[in-house]
């Protein structure tokens, strides 16, 4: 990656950005301090990126022309492909491949990946001689529509987390919030269970603490929260068709804002804004 020029400037770097991004330029903008820093990461658009960028200082305005369209579907197959990639980082790719591929093991030989990742064959007794399996159980998902249902939320929470705040605290926040839902979970309805909802709701309640009252590239809209905290009411009322995890769902948001006060607090760096 090139870093291509810095600026104190939200408005106009984000002009900057739209208008490169209209024009094919692969581009990201992060903060450092009071700095906003434009990266280009590609170096072989180098010099068309610059021709642009001069372009747009001399006519600021380009940013707002309409872009023509074009007709070809393979390029617009590619760019949302490049869109759902941007959106995500390696950790959250690789934790969405693992849980499609459990679940693939799951329909084959149910038994024995039940055994091998549910948190304890026991009903009375953690698995410290096995550590793994206090985190494995939340690749695993039982139907589709949990599969799918938990796959987007977390693509679209862990991805933003990771973008913003990195691999390491995601990984943190997958560790933290899995094995605390997953321990709460065993302790009141026993081993047989599993999903990644217990992280999601862990990320729901991070980017909720860590982004309250203030912008940040974690900031949730009060619609979703709101949608969120009624799914999790609903699961304790029996109402819905399918079993769900509530212990894990409430543990994981609690320990969530818990990371999030921490975090807040600690102030780390952010990457990359957009």
């Amino acid at each position: 990656m090139r870093r291509l020029l810095s600026s104190r400037d939200s408005d106009w770097m984000h002009k900057l950005y739209q208008y490169l991004r209209q024009q094919g330029m692969p581009v990201s903008v992060t903060e450092r301090g009071e700095q906003l820093e434009l990266w280009l990461h590609q170096s072989s658009y180098e010099a068309a990126a610059k021709t642009l960028i001069q372009q747009f200082k001399d006519n600021p305005e380009l940013a707002a022309e309409p872009v023509q369209q074009k007709p070809a579907t393979a390029s617009r197959s590619t760019s949302l492909s490049f869109s759902l990639l941007k959106q995500s980082g390696w950790l959250t790719r690789i934790v969405a491949v693992l849980t499609l591929l459990v679940f693939a093991a799951i329909q084959m030989y149910p038994e024995t990946i039940l055994d091998t990742l549910k948190i304890s064959i026991y009903f009375s007794a953690l698995p410290y001689e096995q550590p793994w399996r206090f985190i494995t159980p939340v690749l695993m998902h039982f139907t589709a529509l949990h599969l799918v249902f938990n796959l987007f939320w977390w693509w679209y929470l862990g991805g933003r987390v990771e973008r913003s705040l990195g691999f390491s605290w995601l990984l943190a926040l997958l560790l933290f919030c899995g094995i605390t839902a997953n321990v709460i979970q065993y302790l009141f309805n026993g081993p047989n269970f599993g999903g990644l909802s217990g992280v999601v709701y862990g990320l729901l309640g991070f980017c909720w603490v860590y982004s309250f009252n203030r912008p940040t590239p974690l900031y949730l809209p009060p619609g979703l929260i709101i949608f969120m905290l009624l799914w999790l009411v609903i699961g304790y009322t029996d109402m819905l068709w399918v079993n769900v995890a509530n212990e894990a769902h409430l543990a994981g948001l609690i320990s969530g804002c818990f990371a999030g006060f921490v975090v807040r607090w600690l102030n780390p760096k952010m990457r990359q804004l957009y």
